[in-house]
């Protein structure tokens, strides 16, 4: 099933309301669909290098406004909706009971990094409502990450074109991860230091 939306959402990157879609898709990944606006983002942005920068604002914008749908089904809809979603990928509840004990200290930095990760990043808007992280903090966090992640994609693939997305298709959860981890290392460093 996922491979066969896969391919629907590869086929619909090049139709002529494909920025349109590239929205959409963002917006709904955000807070409930399962395939990550990369798919679409990358054959887009390749296909017309120099609207790469554009393709990515749309995608951080749909996917901060889609990221306060799903803040908003935690806070106001969670037994009705946020529950099934979040059954879905943690059936037993275990890593979600974990998480949210983190959640209330590492708030800003949790959200940030999945953000900018290759993790479901619904989970995390939803699981933001359901804690009722400040919700400002929650805005901040989305936009600086995901931004971050669309830029630097549509950037690589603006100055290094075609041959870049074989790369980025193949290794960007792994790239994603050391990017955070290096983040994350460098900011832990800071505190130390000073």
């Amino acid at each position: 099933m996922l491979r066969r939306i896969y391919d629907w959402m590869i086929d619909l990157a090049a139709h002529p309301k494909a920025a349109w879609a590239l929205a959409i898709v963002s917006f709904a990944e955000s807070s409930f669909f399962p395939i990550p606006p990369d798919v679409m983002l990358i054959p887009m942005a390749i296909s017309e290098r120099t609207k790469a920068w554009f393709y990515a604002a749309i995608c951080t914008v749909a996917s901060v406004l889609g990221g306060i749908a799903g803040y908003l089904i935690g806070y106001a809809l969670f037994e009705a909706v946020g529950q099934p979603i979040l059954n879905f990928y943690d059936p037993d509840q275990i890593a979600w009971n974990k998480f949210k004990s983190l959640y209330e200290e590492w708030g800003f930095w949790i959200v940030f990094a999945a953000g900018f990760s290759p993790l479901p990043y619904k989970i995390f808007t939803i699981a933001s409502g359901i804690v009722a992280l400040n919700f400002p903090v929650f805005v901040i966090a989305s936009a600086i990450s995901r931004g971050g992640r669309f830029f630097l994609v549509s950037g690589l693939l603006y100055w290094f074109g075609p041959p870049i997305r074989t790369f980025i298709e193949k290794y960007l959860g792994l790239l994603t991860i050391l990017f955070v981890v290096m983040l994350v290392a460098g900011f832990i460093a800071i505190k130390y230091m000073l």
